[in-house]
C-alpha cells in the first residue's frame, strides 16, 4: 500500500485545475486532510488486526511446544512404568512411539506459527512505519492549513483594501476631493479679497467723517461767537 500516492486530493489533476480556476484552497485541503484521515483510520484497522493474527500465531506456536513438552513427559513415564514393570514392555514402547510422533507433530506446529508470527509480525512493523510517517503528514498538513488560513486572511483584507482604493480613484473621487481642496481654497481667498475691500471702505468713510466733522465743527464756533454778539454776550 502505497499511502504517498494519495496524500492530498489537491495532488490530482483535477484538483490542480480547481486550484489554477482559483477555487478555495482552503477547503481543498481540508478535504485532503479528511481523505488522509480517512486512511489512516483503515491503516490503523489494518494494523491492529496484522497485530491480532501476530498474537494469535505466537499464542499458537507457545501452545503447541507446550503440547510437544507435554507428548515427550508422557513417553519418558511409559518407559519409566515398563522399566518398573509395571506395564508391559511392548506396550509401552507403543504408546511412547505415539507420544513422540504426537510430540514431533506439535513441534512441526509450533515452528509453523513461528513462522507466521515472524510475518506478522514484519508486516505489523511495515505498517506501523506507514501509519508513523502517515501521522507526521497529516500533523504537518494541520499546520500548513493554519498558516493557509492566516495568509488567506491576510490577502483577503489587502485585496479588499486594494480594490477598494482602486475602486475610489477609478471612480473620481480622489480628482473630487482635489477639485474641492481647489474650490474651498478658491472661496478663502474670495473671503480674504472681501475683506481687504470692506477695510478699505471703511477707511475711506473713516477719512471722509472726519474730514466732514472737522468742518463743521468750524462753522459752528463761527456761529456761536455771532450768537453771543447778538446777544451782548462777547466777551
Amino acid at each position: 500500500m502505497n499511502l504517498l500516492n494519495r496524500l492530498f486530493k489537491i495532488g490530482q489533476s483535477e484538483a490542480h485545475a480547481a486550484v489554477n480556476q482559483l477555487e478555495d484552497p482552503i477547503k481543498l485541503t481540508e478535504q485532503g486532510l479528511r481523505d488522509l484521515r480517512q486512511d489512516l483510520d483503515k491503516a490503523l484497522h489494518g494494523l491492529a488486526e496484522v497485530k491480532a493474527m501476530a498474537i494469535r500465531a505466537r499464542n499458537e506456536a507457545e501452545g503447541f511446544r507446550t503440547k510437544a513438552a507435554d507428548y515427550e513427559a508422557k513417553a519418558v513415564l511409559l518407559l519409566q512404568r515398563a522399566h518398573k514393570g509395571d506395564l508391559d514392555a511392548t506396550e509401552a514402547d507403543r504408546l511412547a512411539t505415539e507420544a513422540l510422533l504426537k510430540k514431533a507433530e506439535n513441534e512441526a506446529h509450533a515452528t509453523r506459527t513461528a513462522q507466521e508470527q515472524a510475518k506478522f509480525e514484519q508486516s505489523a512493523a511495515q505498517m506501523d512505519q506507514s501509519v508513523q510517517t502517515l501521522k507526521s503528514t497529516i500533523s504537518q498538513w494541520e499546520n500548513e492549513l493554519k498558516t493557509l488560513k492566516a495568509r488567506v486572511t491576510v490577502s483577503t483584507a489587502t485585496a479588499t483594501i486594494n480594490k477598494q482604493l482602486a475602486q475610489l480613484d477609478s471612480s473620481g473621487t480622489v480628482a473630487l476631493l482635489e477639485r474641492m481642496k481647489e474650490k474651498v481654497a478658491a472661496q478663502e481667498a474670495l473671503g480674504e479679497a472681501y475683506g481687504e475691500i470692506a477695510q478699505e471702505s471703511k477707511s475711506i468713510d473713516a477719512e471722509i467723517d472726519k474730514a466732514i466733522g472737522r468742518a463743521g465743527v468750524g462753522k459752528a464756533g463761527e456761529e456761536l461767537a455771532a450768537l453771543k454778539a447778538r446777544l451782548g454776550l462777547a466777551e
